[in-house]
């Protein structure tokens, strides 16, 4: 998932109606409420794509997103896809991935084909603790729905289907556009398989623009067109000492203990401000508008007292710079803790990587670093490797035209082309693939939904306006020759 900021580049003129534009608005306010139902049935199915978490919850909510899409009577064809993990992957080579459905209708009569990407499978729900509901239930509280992947992604998939529904009831069953639905099943787990489906089902997975709706909004009433992305590199590290736990008080101050070790090491990768202190890992260099720390605050909901971290302009720092986080720490608990050396820990790193740089030299710069500086003569291994490439979109064509227009007609103000700190590592393996496709990243995510985190949360009215937005942007696309 993709978290959001913005540059400031934007149409100086409002856009012409696009073709239909009263009836689709009519429509897409009708189909509200079966969209809201849709979304909740998709979020009570936890499928998490993690390993270690049932993937039968994964193929459950594929096989709900293909029922949906063959709903719509619009696809000539919608089936459920399981592909094998390529055998040269840096993670899971050999392995079975997980479901995602592709669903395609023909372009008729030279109209373009829009692939319409999202992706149905969702980040674990943490620590229940910190839900205000259940994670897996859908929770109206004013017109906010929460629920883990209620915005990311699943109001993806929904968006996609509510907008065809939408052309449909206005144009009839047969529009001219041509249309691929592509619901992924893995990709908060590294899209792992996506190599491989995308070189068995080059054909029907080709398009001539494709639209990635996991991205984000300015803010609840500005929609954004999502530009620039940085690159992501993640693996766990693990830390070793001793052969077995010994003794606190016995041992302790004499030979030293994993976690001991760990926190050294760990330490060593930022600087006092809190930036990356590792060699190697490269900035972007590009202008970003005005955004300031009390705006940061705000949507972060950093503490009193606590400072920011970083150096240069704050959505640089998002966009343009590298970052490093520790997600996770696999360690004795509080609860369990028991007066005793640990022998190994093992720690998830999340790295992001900024336009410029490849993923692959950012990995190669983190690893030399950890090995260089590992303290104490502590063992070291690297396991579960995942990578993905920061990616800069070009947002001159005619889609981004289209979609520009289409956004600003159904939001009522002007679109903002956004950078966002976050990832979707598979974008360039679109446009590897397809370099004559036109990318649109676009989404219903907001500063305040969370996603990832507790309380992850879906705007209503906001999808209301993505759906319209994108109905908006196919009937565009179907009075459009190529």
């Amino acid at each position: 998932m993709a978290s959001h900021h913005a540059s400031d580049s934007s149409p100086a003129t409002s856009p012409a109606s696009s073709p239909h534009a009263d009836g689709l608005r009519e429509a897409v306010q009708a189909g509200l409420p079966a969209a809201i139902a849709e979304l909740s049935s998709l979020v009570r199915i936890p499928s998490v794509s993690w390993d270690g978490f049932d993937p039968d919850h994964v193929r459950a909510s594929a096989e709900r997103v293909a029922e949906l899409a063959r709903e719509t009577g619009v696809f000539e064809s919608v089936e459920v896809i399981q592909e094998p993990i390529p055998l040269d992957a840096v993670s899971g080579a050999g392995k079975l991935g997980l479901p995602a459905v592709l669903a395609r209708r023909a372009a008729r009569n030279g109209r373009p084909t829009v692939l319409l990407y999202a992706h149905h499978d969702v980040q674990p729900e943490g620590d229940e603790a910190h839900w205000e509901s259940k994670p897996f239930e859908p929770t109206l509280r004013g017109e906010r729905l929460y629920g883990r992947g209620v915005a990311d992604d699943k109001a993806g998939a929904i968006t996609h289907l509510s907008a065809i529904r939408a052309l449909t009831s206005v144009l009839g069953a047969e529009p001219d556009v041509g249309i691929v639905l592509f619901a992924e099943g893995e990709e908060e787990f590294g899209s792992r398989s996506l190599p491989t489906i995308l070189e068995r089902y080059h054909d029907q997975l080709a398009a001539d623009a494709i639209v990635v709706a996991d991205g984000g909004n300015w803010d609840l009433t500005s929609p954004g067109l999502t530009v620039a992305l940085r690159g992501a590199v993640a693996f766990n590290l693990r830390v070793s000492t001793l052969d077995h736990a010994s003794h606190s008080g016995m041992f302790g101050g004499q030979v030293p203990d994993a976690m001991l070790a760990a926190i050294e090491l760990l330490a060593t990768l930022w600087k006092k401000d809190g930036s990356v202190a590792v060699k190697g890992l490269h900035s972007h260099q590009a202008e970003t508008p005005e955004y300031d720390e009390d705006k940061l605050r705000d949507e972060t909901g950093l503490l009193e007292g606590v400072d920011p971290i970083g150096t240069g302009d704050i959505l640089a720092r998002a966009w343009y710079q590298p970052s490093i986080t520790v997600t996770g720490i696999d360690a004795p608990s509080v609860k369990n803790a028991s007066n005793t050396l640990i022998p190994s820990v093992r720690v998830r790193i999340s790295a992001r990587v900024a336009p410029g740089q490849t993923d692959r030299e950012a990995f190669e710069a983190l690893s030399a670093h950890l090995f260089e500086h590992v303290p104490f003569g502590a063992q070291l291994s690297i396991e579960d490797l995942d990578l993905g490439q920061p990616f800069l979109v070009d947002a001159s064509g005619w889609a981004a035209e289209d979609a520009l227009a289409a956004m600003e007609e159904a939001y009522g103000a002007e679109p903002v082309q956004m950078g966002s700190g976050g990832s979707i590592p598979f974008i360039a393996d679109l446009v590897e693939r397809y370099p004559k496709a036109q990318i649109l990243i676009t989404g219903v995510e907001d500063p305040d939904t969370r996603a990832h985190s507790p309380n992850e949360s879906l705007h209503l009215p906001t999808l209301q306006r993505a759906i319209l937005a994108e109905a908006l942007l196919l009937a565009r696309m179907n009075s459009r020759t190529v």
